[in-house]
């Protein structure tokens, strides 16, 4: 068991109570979207939102088919982590450090939102957008972030879904 002095609590552990207490009620509120929604709503709008806070909401949203708001919230994960990172740079040259920093919880939230936001604009219609980020993240050759099945799902011919019928 690590010494007291040097065991890092997890980040979860940061998020004020008054936050982590409107998440557990939404979650426990879950079949009731209504009001799970009112207590994730409400978690948003608590000053100074940990990063941990909007990452459940839009796995919340994105759970509840709400892709709209589910891709507005992975966006914000992914402008609050690119600034704090100082990660401004276009594709080609981010590529590289996100490579090079799989292992960071940082930038494994980052993919998942990215790859995320992804398969929501896939629900959402925008295919061409979607495959794009599919392809991005696939070029990192991290199979967990789920690049390869969308990029496949994506690229499915209507004749392949015709003939598992």
């Amino acid at each position: 068991m690590p010494q007291p002095s040097t065991f890092s609590p997890p980040s979860w552990f940061s998020v004020p109570d008054s936050a982590k207490a409107l998440l557990t009620a939404a979650a426990q509120s879950w079949e009731d979207s209504s009001t799970s929604e009112q207590y994730v709503q409400e978690a948003l709008t608590q000053p100074n939102v940990a990063l941990e806070v909007l990452e459940s909401a839009y796995r919340y949203y994105f759970y509840k088919n709400d892709d709209v708001k589910a891709l507005a919230i992975a966006n914000a994960v992914m402008a609050r982590i690119r600034t704090a990172e100082q990660w401004h740079q276009p594709w080609e040259t981010l590529s590289p450090i996100l490579s090079a920093r799989l292992d960071e919880s940082v930038t494994r939230l980052y993919l998942n939102a990215y790859t995320a936001s992804g398969l929501l604009l896939a629900r959402l219609g925008k295919l061409d957008e979607a495959e794009i980020i599919a392809q991005q993240v696939a070029q990192l050759g991290a199979p967990e972030f789920g690049a390869d099945v969308l990029l496949s799902v994506l690229r499915a011919s209507p004749d392949e879904d015709d003939e598992d019928d």
